[in-house]
């Protein structure tokens, strides 16, 4: 349903909505949880001491950044230990998605527009409609409650996190290096 997915939908906006899900949801699989799982779904440490070691230091970045971000409507920052396995998901599946929509693309040689916004690429389609699915709103209470308890960031910061995290959209947007979407330091897990 929309905004993630519509059959009518230029192949862009269903690939930064529900192929933003799906490779979310994929990289549960190699998160602080997802890692703790064999093939079998075992509680099994089965990542070598390297490779462990190299996640811990990637996902501290992702921790370290995302509890950065303060809400201002309640004056507090995220918890970025708390969401840091969706955070993962998210950076990982935009990533994900967006190599698959651009194979689609290179398969299919063809560039979907959106009447009234013309001027926007079937690339810039994919990174709006990834942050059109995060939009909303909240009361400063309920978000207050949320920022102590829950596992997923605010829409908001799901959005300035992994945009500002991508590669592909610094490229797609031609966002300067140093910017708030394209800072020298960025977090890249997988």
């Amino acid at each position: 349903q929309p905004p993630f997915y519509h059959k009518h939908f230029p192949k862009a906006l269903n690939y930064g909505g529900i192929g933003v899900v799906i490779g979310h949801e994929i990289t549960h699989g190699f998160d602080d949880k997802g890692k703790q799982f064999d093939e079998m779904g075992n509680i099994q440490q089965w990542w070598d001491a390297d490779s462990s070691s190299s996640f811990v230091e990637k996902a501290q970045c992702i921790i370290d950044q995302y509890s950065g971000f303060r809400v201002s409507e309640v004056g507090t920052h995220l918890n970025g230990l708390n969401t840091q396995g969706e955070n993962i998901a998210d950076n990982g599946g935009i990533k994900q998605s967006y190599r698959a929509f651009r194979k689609w693309q290179e398969s299919e040689s063809i560039e979907e527009r959106l009447p009234y916004l013309q001027n926007l690429s079937g690339d810039q389609l994919f990174f709006l409609n990834f942050a059109q699915v995060w939009c909303g709103t909240a009361r400063p209470e309920a978000l207050r409650s949320n920022l102590k308890t829950a596992v997923h960031a605010p829409g908001k910061y799901r959005v300035l996190g992994t945009l500002s995290n991508s590669a592909d959209f610094h490229r797609v947007f031609s966002c300067s290096p140093g910017n708030k979407m394209n800072p020298v330091d960025q977090c890249q897990v997988w």
